[in-house]
């Protein structure tokens, strides 16, 4: 019985040590992502970033995306949701992140669209028909283009623009930068240059609606 209730405390012990490292290395993690994106705000936004919402909006939420990302799909309409909910409030800047097999081929697809003004088109067409042109999480271009009909692109200019050294460019700055700021998975939220203090959507909206009152106050 006696070793028994020694088991039982060594156990908690433990599981009471281990948990307390977790949450250090958590807390250590979240720390180093704050300083880097403090030490390296230009990584946060650049010239090319598609942007949506008002210029001088108070709160901007700086996301890394990759377009054949489930949980990026996810996310977008919720964002727009909390864009929608404040009005003039929010500013959305997308970086790219294309870290699925091919995702950096439909970054080009969404850079040429832009070049034709339909980024944000094209994106919500893209996400929507996700399943269908990523099967197996690989992004596959030649699938992308039915799902662009009726969009009033000029698909011909989009895949001759694709190949262009401008939007290479776009691209390779968006990975450094995404490599500067620590930037692994997606999406990754930047909220007036603050990180997530841990990933998921009501950590999300926590630190908008903080960053709201704080433009209020």
């Amino acid at each position: 019985m006696k070793q028994k209730t020694l088991f039982i405390v060594a156990a908690v012990v433990l599981l009471l040590a281990f948990l307390g490292g977790a949450l250090a290395y958590k807390g250590e993690k979240r720390d180093q992502s704050a300083q880097l994106a403090d030490l390296n705000r230009e990584a946060l936004v650049r010239m090319h970033s598609p942007t949506l919402g008002k210029a001088d909006a108070p709160v901007a939420i700086v996301e890394f995306l990759d377009p054949a990302c489930e949980t990026c799909r996810a996310f977008y309409p919720r964002v727009k949701e909390m864009m929608a909910a404040n009005p003039d409030q929010i500013r959305l800047v997308l970086r790219y992140a294309p870290f699925h097999e091919g995702s950096d081929k439909l970054v080009a697809v969404l850079e040429a669209a832009r070049k034709q003004g339909k980024f944000w088109p094209v994106l919500e067409a893209l996400l929507t028909a996700q399943a269908d042109w990523a099967p197996n999480h690989t992004a596959q271009t030649d699938l992308v283009w039915k799902h662009l009909e009726g969009l009033g692109l000029d698909l011909a200019k989009m895949q001759a623009d694709m190949n262009s050294p401008e939007i290479a460019s776009v691209i390779a700055q968006d990975i450094e930068d995404a490599r500067t700021l620590n930037v692994t998975k997606t999406p990754e939220f930047f909220v007036n240059g603050k990180p997530l203090p841990s990933f998921g959507y009501e950590q999300l909206k926590a630190l908008v609606d903080e960053a709201l009152l704080s433009a209020q106050r």
